[in-house]
């Protein structure tokens, strides 16, 4: 399931370059449209449809109880691993265009002034040394060789390089915000695959048997209730796009058909192949999950970022909006589609 996540967050990402590039979608929202078509609603939605169709009497994947266990456990690895690839990899990716976009205005506001300022011009042309700055290092480098002998200078040179790359690594690190990138629920998922993975820990928290079963019954209790939270929060938010916005409606419908068309039909070949190679088992609701994750609507965590970085927030609003509305005729459909594919 991991693997299959990243293809959709790849798959994705491709597709919303090849949109970009069509529609000539304005710089400030570049990132955005990466963000909605290679992100899917990986949380909420799955923990509602795929338990919801368990519980059918007449359901094709098995007995009720089995599927509905089964369901669950599909549902929320499908949450914990989207929530660690939206905080890394989109979030990664949309404030790189942000950076680029804001760098750009700034280096345009720097060009216009100095254009309108002949005196700075003028005191600039004094400050150029008189050597080029290649033939001065060019220069300097000679004088170098010529004043330490040859193997001084290699092992200066290299711990020279070794410096640079160590600067290198520092400045990237610090360039990286680790309380935006491990989000909560970025937090959330690491811990649930640390628990899930080390045998002695699962068997004291989770289990009818466990000594401290009590602490998975809480959880339980409050995971619940916050589905239905999550979904309110979405609605709220969807009322946001109601408002007006200078998004052309090409990028609304290429989005859409990115989202609702192009992924689902990608999702089931790479299904179907992993299939035939043998890498995903037998298990039809597995399969199910997995073919489900390229047909769902955009994730609400991009609109989030969106007011992170002060860039497009309402046009991701209006993008919710319809993308969500189309998704409650979508998700029917391709659902259905999936599990005329599966038996």
């Amino acid at each position: 399931m991991p693997v299959n996540i990243l293809l959709t967050f790849m798959i994705g990402s491709a597709l919303a370059w090849l949109l970009i590039k069509i529609t000539r979608t304005p710089k400030h929202l570049q990132g955005m449209v990466i963000g909605c078509c290679s992100a899917g609603n990986l949380g909420n939605l799955p923990l509602i449809i795929v338990p919801s169709v368990c519980e059918e009497s007449n359901n094709p994947f098995g007995e009720s109880t089995t599927c509905f266990s089964n369901a669950q456990a599909y549902a929320s690895l499908s949450m914990a691993t989207g929530a660690i690839f939206i905080w890394s990899y989109v979030y990664g990716i949309m404030r790189s265009y942000a950076n680029n976009y804001r760098e750009a205005g700034l280096t345009v506001n720097i060009n216009s002034s100095q254009k309108n300022s002949n005196s700075e011009s003028d005191l600039e042309t004094c400050r150029e040394p008189l050597l080029p700055s290649k033939d001065w290092v060019a220069a300097s480098d000679e004088y170098s060789v010529q004043q330490q002998p040859h193997g001084n200078f290699e092992t200066q040179e290299k711990s020279s390089t070794l410096r640079k790359r160590f600067q290198c690594i520092t400045m990237t690190m610090k360039k990286i915000n680790l309380k935006e990138v491990f989000a909560p629920s970025a937090i959330a998922g690491m811990v649930g695959f640390f628990i899930g993975t080390v045998s002695p820990i699962r068997q004291i928290l989770i289990g009818a048997d466990a000594p401290l079963r009590v602490i998975e019954n809480s959880i339980n209790l409050l995971g619940d209730p916050t589905v239905a939270c999550m979904t309110l929060l979405v609605g709220a938010n969807l009322l946001k796009g109601l408002t007006r916005s200078d998004i052309r409606p090409s990028i609304i419908i290429g989005i859409i058909a990115v989202r609702n068309v192009f992924m689902p039909l990608l999702g089931i070949g790479v299904v179907k192949a992993a299939q035939h190679l043998g890498l995903v088992g037998t298990d039809s609701l597995f399969q199910f999950v997995l073919m489900l994750q390229y047909a769902l609507p955009p994730a609400m965590a991009v609109g989030t970022m969106t007011q992170l970085f002060q860039m497009g927030q309402s046009e991701s609003s209006i993008i919710m909006l319809w993308t969500y509305v189309v998704a409650a005729f979508s998700l029917t459909l391709w659902s259905t589609i999936f599990m005329w594919l599966l038996f």
